[in-house]
């Protein structure tokens, strides 16, 4: 009788002979990453020029904490701070349910057609620069010929210039954004529902649960952790109001009210020449960005279990 030989297994292939099997994936990831090295990573190298005065010749001298502290002593950068923090406030909270309830509705129709339908035309906003979005924000609510002013005056009422009110500036970037991007967030939520087993619907509706059971018992549960990320994350990006939206649709009247981080950073160091002052400013908002990502995902963990990782 003869013996069986074992063939002994094929060692694991080296990390490089993976990286050379699989070269052609990783020179398409190049780009991505030279984008992310040189936008994102190097730049939080440069955040030292903070703590120095920049000099065009020679060496950058270190002056230590001297511009957070004119930072601070300067009256207009509490106004930029207020200014931020309000944006993003109305903009998320009043944002934030929007994308879910979008996703429930798309989730009821039956029709698939029009669902497909309803879906490309609400992520097409989202592919737009927000150029065009003002441009076509200004012609909607023209004081003479935009459509909500001609709905206005037709009913009686006095026509309103939305864009140069005070009043009405922030109402405007916050329906506005949630036109670009409501139909756009509510994929991650789409993609959720989505990855429902189909026999938990069957047994709930054996159970006898209707289609409002169904949504609150099954659907609404499975978006729990996605729902807990998103809004780790949009606290994290609390002091970022907008930068693009802003520059858009900011003017000499309204000017003041929608001043927020981003657009003093601009103005100190791209057209007043003050770089250390300006990336004081963007490492100060870059900070308290960190400590509140950090701070609700372990809240989020002791409360809930889940966090953001």
């Amino acid at each position: 009788m003869s013996r069986m030989r074992t063939v002994p297994a094929d060692p694991k292939p080296s990390k490089l002979k993976q990286i050379r099997a699989d070269k052609i994936l990783y020179l398409m990831l190049l780009p991505a990453i030279a984008f992310y090295a040189l936008f994102h990573i190097w730049p939080i190298y440069e955040m030292k020029l903070a703590f120095y005065d920049y000099r065009i010749i020679g060496d950058d001298v270190f002056v230590g904490f001297k511009h957070f502290k004119e930072l601070f002593n300067t009256p207009i950068f509490t106004q930029v701070i207020v200014n931020t923090l309000v944006i993003s406030a109305m903009k998320m909270f009043l944002l934030f349910p929007l994308p879910i309830l979008f996703a429930l509705a798309l989730n009821e129709f039956m029709n698939g057609g029009f669902r497909k339908t309803v879906q490309v035309v609400s992520y097409l906003p989202h592919f737009l620069s927000w150029v065009v979005i003002a441009g076509v924000w200004y012609e909607f609510l023209s004081p003479s010929t935009g459509a909500i002013n001609q709905i206005l005056t037709f009913f009686g009422f006095q026509a309103h210039d939305f864009l140069t009110e005070k009043s009405s500036i922030r109402w405007v970037l916050v329906a506005s954004e949630a036109w670009r991007s409501m139909g756009w967030d509510s994929i991650i939520y789409l993609a959720a529902i989505i990855g429902i087993s189909p026999t938990l619907y069957e047994a709930a509706r054996v159970d006898g649960a209707g289609r409002w059971h169904i949504m609150t018992r099954i659907v609404l549960p499975h978006l729990f952790i996605p729902m807990v990320t998103i809004f780790i994350l949009n606290i994290g990006f609390i002091m970022n109001a907008g930068l693009d939206q802003i520059l858009n649709f900011t003017n000499d009247s309204v000017a003041s009210h929608i001043d927020i981080i981003d657009t003093f950073v601009y103005r100190m160091g791209l057209l007043n020449g003050q770089y250390s002052l300006a990336t004081a400013a963007n490492l100060f908002k870059s900070v308290i960005g960190v400590i509140l990502v950090l701070s609700t995902h372990f809240l989020s963990k002791k409360m809930t279990g889940k966090g953001a990782w």
